[in-house]
């Protein structure tokens, strides 16, 4: 893609605020938040998706932000200055009508990232990466910074609960961004956060991921070595002392370099962390002491469930105390304030006894954060968890084992099927080996349908117990239904 002519084309367009651009695949996270990015910059916004589920269809919708539920080459509105191409739409032309007339016709395109670092660049970028809580923190820091009266940019890829959006174009100099590993585009199998022009990196973990992309531990962790080397010499590095790989990827950074912990056990001068808690109480609003090298630095509130939740605060603080971008009492107000994202252990049952929370299991890691963080708060309660093997990682034979212990601590599972999409592809499991993989657990439970779930989950659950719903999909409708269930018993 001729990068440097589409800026032009795209900043002409920003500047007469009258610019049309067309998103094909707009219904993904990443999109829809891009979306209302172009429509905050004066762009007239359409889209399409064939296929997309809430809650982003009504997100757009709110956002006053039209798409097509089908692809057609009707849809590309006449005299668009510029297309995004999303990475999950069908490849072949003959599959996807609006990329063939695209291409045809010779209508500008750029990918997601692409889009993002053109609107990024003359900003003072902070990106977030890692394989678990990158959604967490760049909302936090975005929470922060209004709290700190900052005004910044920000692009998430998830729905914040304080937050009106996902996005937003700021007048202040900040530009928060979830920095993702996955590929940019069909065409461009760079990671999505390469493009970008980081002055501050917050790191979190470096745990194999995506092995459908990265086949090896080498190969994942080769794009963040390359992110943490474009960190200018002036710019800054924040980094998880416990997280996998970190302390190997933050040697590739020229810039300062600052840990976090959850904790500590000797000095930062003797390897340990700079920024860790003390006096960690845990409860549905728990409470820790920041500190510094050894100097409290102010005590902290959250209603976040989790160790890990925890970390991440501690992470976010790091980088905005050492950045001088907020003071700690603003802070400490900031993140009492915060309540999270959708679907990262967000309790949905308000109206119940019974506390429902769904949470985003995508990973091995992420998936065993939501079971430990539900029985630290929930010590006295029977777990009962509702598990859909959605990631491609969960349907790829290469992490089978991860089904060995990873429903080790929880007392009744009721396992949904795998999805179709991507079934082809090379080692992946279908719902019988996923189902027979868990037999070995005495409470397994499985359903194929909405309607077979519900069942079991009425007839397992306890007035006692409490429910997690686990995916990285739709889960069958189940977010919805399964809150509503217990709504009726409370």
């Amino acid at each position: 893609m001729e990068t440097n002519r589409l800026t032009k084309i795209a900043s002409s367009a920003i500047r007469r605020r009258g610019g049309k651009v067309h998103l094909i695949g707009i219904a993904g996270s990443g999109m829809s938040a891009l979306a209302v990015l172009f429509k905050e910059s004066g762009w007239n916004v359409t889209g399409s998706d064939a296929n997309s589920f809430e809650p982003i269809p009504t997100y757009l919708q709110k956002n006053k932000i039209f798409f097509y539920k089908k692809y057609d080459a009707k849809n590309i509105p006449k005299n668009v200055d510029l297309v995004i191409m999303g990475n999950n739409i069908p490849l072949a032309l003959k599959e996807n009508p609006e990329k063939k007339f695209v291409i045809r016709s010779g209508v500008p395109i750029q990918s997601l990232p692409e889009a993002l670092a053109m609107l990024s660049k003359d900003t003072e970028n902070i990106v977030v990466a890692g394989s678990s809580g990158k959604s967490t923190c760049a909302t936090l820091l975005a929470w922060c910074l209004f709290k700190a009266k900052k005004d910044p940019s920000y692009f998430i890829g998830a729905l914040p609960l304080d937050l009106k959006h996902s996005s937003h174009l700021g007048s202040g100099k900040d530009f928060v961004l979830e920095g993702d590993e996955y590929t940019s585009a069909k065409d461009d199998r760079r990671s999505k956060f390469l493009h970008f022009y980081p002055a501050s990196v917050l790191l979190t973990s470096v745990t194999h991921d995506h092995i459908n992309i990265f086949p090896t531990e080498k190969s994942y962790k080769a794009p963040y070595k390359k992110l943490v080397a474009k960190i200018p010499q002036h710019g800054l590095l924040v980094y998880s002392l416990e997280g996998k790989n970190n302390k190997e990827i933050s040697k590739y950074a020229k810039s300062k370099k600052v840990s976090y912990s959850l904790s500590n056990k000797k000095p930062a001068r003797h390897g340990g962390a700079d920024y860790y808690a003390q006096n960690i109480k845990f409860g549905l609003q728990s409470s820790f002491d920041l500190l510094y090298q050894g100097k409290k630095i102010a005590t902290i509130k959250t209603k976040l469930l989790g160790k890990h939740n925890i970390e991440n605060i501690i992470g976010v603080a790091a980088l905005l105390l050492e950045n001088k971008k907020i003071t700690p009492k603003v802070f400490a107000e900031a993140v009492n304030s915060f309540h999270g994202i959708q679907n990262r252990i967000e309790l949905l049952s308000k109206n119940s006894t019974i506390p429902v929370y769904a949470g985003l299991g995508s990973s091995y890691e992420k998936a065993r954060s939501i079971f430990d963080a539900m029985h630290l708060h929930f010590p006295k309660k029977r777990l009962i968890a509702v598990f859909e093997p959605h990631a491609f990682s969960w349907r790829n034979r290469k992490f089978l084992e991860w089904y060995r212990n990873i429903f080790d601590n929880v007392n009744e599972v009721v396992m949904l099927p795998t999805i179709s999409r991507g079934k082809k592809a090379k080692g992946q499991l279908t719902t019988k080996e996923v189902w027979d993989a868990v037999k070995k657990y005495r409470n397994i439970h499985t359903a194929k349908s909405e309607k077979d779930a519900l069942q079991i989950i009425k007839k397992i659950v306890k007035s006692s117990d409490v429910v997690a719903l686990v995916s990285s999909g739709p889960m069958l409708g189940l977010t919805k239904s399964v809150p509503k269930l217990f709504a009726k018993k409370s």
